[in-house]
């Protein structure tokens, strides 16, 4: 829970996990943990060395060179594009209630927030659902959607199996970037590292917390072992919340879960530059959501393979072969407070998406007499399956996505010139059924739909090493996003009365969503600024996008039907007229002098994007998120104290209203009590204030009472030995 690290909730991502994108390189440290000095820096060269690793060049540039001389946590401040990375010890001490508290934390990123759900679906520059964003889970890709006043698309993982979380915000030119229009944030899972001691062949990890205000019990317990070329490590959690109360003591409905998970991971390092990996992981919760009981599984499996030749700077290779199987199953409709109606038509529904996913990427380094290349290409591909049962507005169908892609980084003197290339090809096939009564004039019945898309998305970076501590850079690029079968195949009908209803209508017309953009930013990255023990860490930036043919909502025809003796109004997903613009500004920096520490992340969205509250939620971001964070270290660092501070202001609502503001303090300490055992605290919302997160969905029913947790005490023990 509480175990912020040495540099201020330092931003790693703990494991040895294999970096698959060269825009952000790997990123290895073991967990934020209170430590002394001497300890990390005890660290700093195992990170150090696994960074530079992944980034060695017969003649490494200025960038390169910084990569391989720093932490693996500071090496987003080194990256000339919008990344963050979020460390296992802010996923424990912000992270226990919900994943969505550290995602709004960090600059350009938000979270369409259910209070019933605890799908995480993660926002980035204003964009989310539909695929907008690629969330994935150890790289596998989570396209699982509904059709409903929701996100349109949730990713399902375990805070206590999370070591960290990867963020690239705007066009991904490397794996990992098909299809997405505004960024990838990646979850990444325990591994062998990050249950292991330095050194050590083998050992465990458990966490057991406490919280308030429902939270109640979570447990969890790793172990893993290595042996000559063999490792393994295995995961098991638990969690049983109950329904919480807001500020205000209120008991806000339908908001406890009974979650249960766990992983297997196997290596086999059949040589001395070379890794077969297997993966195997279930994730299975019941909750309460959308008025009804549902039971959600979700199953990943995974193989990897790596070959990084020593003597070879031309071959870096991985490829990756994954199954990702998600099923939601609702069960009787919940409410109690309503009557028995056309809402039980829902009962015994069942979502289904198997994924099947694949990629392969290699790296080549080497020299072009004076300039030194970075050069990574490949391929990758997913497709999709989707059932449903009694599905409702949510459509059957197959799709598919193919992608070649190539980024290529020019080094010469202080300059950097990344040049990126991406094709991609998306089909979707499926049956849907459409009324008479469209705005196309076509006759009611059942329709195959077979449609194919593709683009080319170049993007291209100018980086320069201006001063030893300054690195400011610009970008363009572009990208798309192809429709999904949610949008392309939806048909039904939203039960209201028998005197009116709400059709919803397939649209086979749909275009593709397009960007282009710009980016300017800057790193700075500097030691002793006032002490030759601290260290200032900070990243900028300001975009500008244009949205092309956004996939909003329409109206289409209205009026009475004589044929169900209704008045009847239709709706469906239509490409919005015109160009739709975007502009922001991101901010993240870090001071760390030893003895106190301080963050700060601040995001300026504003947005013209169209609103689809009728066919999902609102995605309009606030102005201004600001999160600043502060504490203390005491007793060789071994206690740390602090305090976060988080300020939301106002966010557009569909309709043209606007959410209230609100600002929210949290407390947090640590203490190691020795090497392996911690104890930690944290209260979230001090003050008990009563709110309403921006871009929240709120019980079923229950739209009258504020839906933000009330101040909760929680306690966690973490041991690892």
């Amino acid at each position: 829970m509480c175990f912020v690290g040495v540099s201020a909730l330092a931003l790693a991502v703990a494991g040895k996990a294999i970096a698959q994108d060269a825009e952000l390189p790997p990123l290895v440290v073991e967990g934020n943990k209170p430590k002394p000095k001497k300890k990390a820096a005890a660290k700093k060269s195992s990170a150090s060395t696994a960074v530079a690793a992944q980034t060695q060049a017969p003649a490494a540039s200025s960038s390169d060179k910084r990569a391989e001389a720093v932490e693996a946590s500071d090496v987003p401040y080194t990256v000339p594009a919008g990344v963050s990375v979020i460390g296992s010890g802010e996923i424990d001490t912000f992270g226990q209630t919900r994943v969505d508290n550290v995602l709004r934390a960090t600059p350009g990123t938000f979270t369409r927030e259910s209070s019933s759900n605890p799908g995480i679906a993660v926002n980035i520059r204003g964009f989310e659902g539909q695929g907008r964003v690629n969330m994935m889970i150890d790289g596998v890709r989570q396209n699982f959607r509904f059709n409903g006043h929701e996100a349109a698309g949730f990713a399902y993982v375990d805070p206590q199996l999370l070591a960290g979380i990867e963020i690239q915000r705007g066009a991904v030119s490397t794996v990992g970037g098909a299809g997405a229009l505004a960024g990838t944030a990646n979850f990444r899972t325990l591994d062998v590292e990050d249950v292991l001691k330095p050194g050590k062949t083998e050992g465990a990890l458990t966490s057991l917390s406490w919280g308030s205000n429902g939270v109640g019990w979570a447990e969890m317990g790793a172990a893993a072992m290595r042996s000559g070329g063999v490792s393994i490590v295995g995961a098991l959690s638990h969690h049983d919340e109950s329904d919480y109360e807001n500020g205000d003591g209120q008991t806000v409905p339908y908001t406890g879960e009974d979650l249960w998970s766990g992983l297997v991971k196997l290596h086999f390092d059949v040589g001395p530059d070379e890794r077969l990996s297997f993966q195997a992981m279930r994730y299975n919760n019941d909750f309460v959501a959308n008025s009804y009981d549902q039971t959600l599984t979700s199953e990943l499996y995974k193989m990897s393979y790596a070959l990084s030749p020593t003597d070879n700077p031309l071959v870096d290779l991985r490829a990756n072969v994954s199954i990702n199987n998600v099923r939601m199953k609702y069960a009787s409709y919940y409410d109690p407070t309503a009557a028995a109606s056309d809402y039980e038509q829902g009962a015994g529904r069942i979502i289904e998406d198997h994924g099947i996913g694949a990629d392969i990427t290699n790296t080549s380094r080497f020299l072009l007499g004076s300039v030194a290349v970075t050069s990574n290409y490949g391929f990758e591909y997913y497709y999709d399956d989707i059932e449903t049962t009694n599905g409702g507005v949510n459509p059957t169908g197959t799709s598919d996505l193919a992608s070649g892609f190539t980024q290529t980084k020019f080094s010469y003197g202080m300059f950097d010139l990344i040049g990126g290339l991406r094709y991609q090809r998306f089909t979707l096939d499926g049956e849907t059924y459409l009324y008479s009564m469209n705005p196309w004039g076509k006759p009611a019945g059942y329709y195959q739909i077979d449609e194919t898309e593709s683009s080319w998305d170049p993007k291209v970076t100018l980086a320069a090493q201006v001063l030893p501590w300054l690195q400011p850079y610009v970008t363009y690029s572009e990208s798309m996003r192809p429709p999904t079968a949610s949008e392309t195949l939806m048909a039904g009908v939203h039960p209201y009365s028998s005197s009116f209803n709400l059709r919803f209508l397939p649209n086979p017309f749909l275009v593709p969503e397009s960007q282009k953009g710009w980016e300017f930013g800057f790193n700075v990255f500097k030691d002793g600024v006032i002490n030759p023990n601290d260290k200032l860490r900070l990243k900028a930036d300001y975009y500008m996008q244009d949205v092309e043919n956004y996939m909003g909502v329409c109206s289409g025809p209205s009026g009475f039907d004589m044929s169900v003796y209704a008045y009847v109004a239709t709706a469906y997903f239509c490409n919005t007229p015109g160009t739709s613009k975007l502009q922001g500004v991101e901010i993240e920096g870090d001071y760390d002098t030893g003895f106190a520490f301080t963050k700060v992340a601040y995001t300026y969205t504003h947005s013209e994007i169209p609103q689809q509250a009728d066919i999902g939620a609102d995605t309009y971001t606030p102005d201004h998120v600001l999160a600043l964070t502060g504490g203390l270290r005491f007793l060789d660092e071994k206690l740390v104290v602090g305090m976060r501070g988080t300020f939301v202001s106002k966010a557009e609502r569909a309709d043209g209203s606007y959410t209230e503001s609100y600002a929210l303090a949290d407390l947090f300490g640590s203490y190691q009590v020795y090497d392996g055992l911690e104890l930690g605290v944290t209260v979230e919302n001090l003050f008990d204030k009563a709110y309403t997160p921006a871009l929240a969905t709120v019980p079923t029913g229950y739209t009258g009472i504020d839906i933000g947790r009330g101040r909760t005490f929680l306690l966690t023990t973490r041991a690892q030995f």
